[in-house]
């Protein structure tokens, strides 16, 4: 049982860094909910 069990994740990865797609794969063995993944440019 890991700290993410039963949470619901919002995810804003970053276009020059790491992305949000790529951080929802390694989540994707915990048991938790990805309601909301996106890339965005901060600039």
């Amino acid at each position: 049982m890991s700290r993410y069990t039963g949470k619901k994740i919002v995810i804003i990865g970053d276009r020059d860094g790491i992305p949000g797609p790529a951080i929802q794969e390694c989540l994707k063995p915990l048991d938790c909910e990805v309601i909301f993944s996106s890339t965005e440019c901060f600039v």
